[in-house]
């Protein structure tokens, strides 16, 4: 038998991309961000002849490969599957960040459990909780299944022997910031241990065809902490967003090899844990005020899914020299940009005012198909006239006052109608494309002016 020689010395690793060097540096010459070069005390070691592990590095050509369509493995949660693309695809690499507190550790257990009591062998890796305090958590939750098996530990090495010894179909590692290898003299959570653990999981799922889970945490800046390319690594990415102080909770793809991305799933937190909800439509306009000044309803697209939510804005004048602008959900550059708009183009005066805008539930707007519904509701909210409760505003404005086209209108079109609305205002070239509808109008128009001549008549 051989022996391994350790060496140990310092150097500075970037946390936000990974870049090495053996003195530090205020600027990383690689992402070219300030003040992320931290310093780290590493171990190499010389490795034993034979520790690699042989694999037939023989390039072939893409026609002789050999293709098998894997069965995923299917959630009883419609909204997890859908985020994933379809279910769970063997040998995946999958990430999931968010908040502390979101409800990341509840869903996964919750998915544990449900999987396991479906005939498949899950392991579950704790590496910030006790087994005891895992078992409390599934009490509380009602959840227990003879086929989960949880480990509560933070040495890879241990880990990985359990997986070869238990030979689990899923396996999820709750947190990936929390596990270390003994190699490296970092602290589990360095940038260093987070790399090297990430592709110790990601070539034990490679090489079994095992779907592996890391739960991550997120920074205070809202990023995964650890090295950028804990996130390259990975098959999919999913970040769990949402309000503490809400109900609501949304998973999102980021990034997904094996299906669509910026898909997402809506749960509900409730005293039995994560409830899905599959019309999160009708949920996030059940509590909406039907003659309030200041609110409309828009229709934003997740993925493939068109969601119905409420903005709310609330234009005030203000006592203080500097008027406030206030966004929840909504872009505050974005915002600007609108009040710049109804200033300008429609004559509406805002400057003075304390603009607030909030999108209910809890919900973040990345898409322009928003900005009709957004400048109705600052436009009724100065004006103190309420907007017709049946009537849903779709459309990107421009510079200009335009109202410019959005992507897939019919869809919108088809699930505000199911939902009882009646009209809608969208842009004028969008018509053309239209099918007529039974007992539902659709307006078009060509101008913010004339969208708020038509709302506030």
């Amino acid at each position: 038998m051989g022996s391994s020689k350790k060496n140990s010395k310092i150097h500075f690793v970037c946390h936000n991309c990974g870049y090495e060097t053996l003195r530090w540096l205020g600027r990383c010459p690689e992402c070219g961000e300030w003040n992320t070069l931290v310093e780290e005390k590493i171990s190499t070691v010389t490795r034993r002849v034979g520790d690699e592990r042989k694999t037939d590095s023989r390039p072939i050509p893409l026609s002789e490969i050999e293709f098998t369509d894997e069965q995923r493995y299917l959630s009883p949660s419609n909204e997890f599957n859908r985020v994933l693309g379809g279910g769970i695809v063997p040998g995946s690499l999958l990430l999931l960040g968010g908040e502390p507190g979101i409800g990341k550790s509840t869903l996964m257990l919750q998915e544990a459990t449900s999987l396991a009591n479906n005939n498949v062998k899950v392991f579950y890796v704790s590496g910030e909780e006790s087994i005891a305090q895992t078992k409390i958590r599934a009490v509380r939750l009602g959840l227990d299944s003879a086929n989960l098996y949880i480990l509560a530990e933070t040495n890879i090495d241990v880990v990985l022997e359990a997986i070869e010894s238990l030979n689990p179909n899923l396996v999820i590692v709750d947190s990936i910031q929390t596990i270390y290898n003994p190699v490296l003299q970092s602290a589990p959570g360095s940038v260093s241990q987070v790399r090297e653990c990430a592709l110790q999981f990601l070539s034990v799922a490679k090489n079994k065809r095992l779907p592996i889970f890391l739960i991550g945490h997120v920074t205070k800046d809202g990023f995964l902490a650890g090295p950028k390319v804990l996130e390259h690594m990975v098959d999919t990415l999913l970040f769990f967003e949402g309000d503490r102080n809400h109900f609501f909770r949304l998973i999102r793809a980021v990034k997904n090899r094996f299906g669509s991305t910026n898909e997402i799933g809506v749960f509900e937190m409730s005293d039995r844990g994560l409830v899905e909800v599959a019309n999160p439509s009708a949920i996030f306009l059940s509590e909406r005020h039907s003659n309030s000044p200041g609110s409309t309803v828009i229709c934003i697209l997740e993925g493939t899914r068109p969601i119905l939510v409420e903005i709310q804005a609330l234009a005030s004048p203000t006592s203080y020299g500097l008027p406030q602008r206030t966004t929840t959900g909504v872009d505050a550059k974005r915002l600007a940009m609108l009040l710049a708009v109804l200033e300008k183009r429609v004559g509406i005066r805002v400057g003075t005012s304390d603009i607030f805008v909030n999108v209910v539930g809890g919900v973040k707007i990345n898409e322009t198909a928003a900005d009709l519904g957004i400048i109705v509701a600052l436009a009724s909210s100065a004006k103190n006239r309420p907007i017709d409760p049946k009537t849903i505003l779709i459309g990107e404005v421009g510079l200009g006052g335009e109202i410019r086209a959005v992507s897939k209108i019919e869809a919108r079109l088809r699930e505000a109608q199911k939902l009882g609305f009646s009209t809608a205002l969208i842009p004028q070239v969008s018509l053309k494309t239209l099918s007529p509808r039974k007992d539902f109008q659709a307006i078009g128009v060509d101008s913010v002016r004339q969208a708020l001549e038509y709302v506030l008549k």
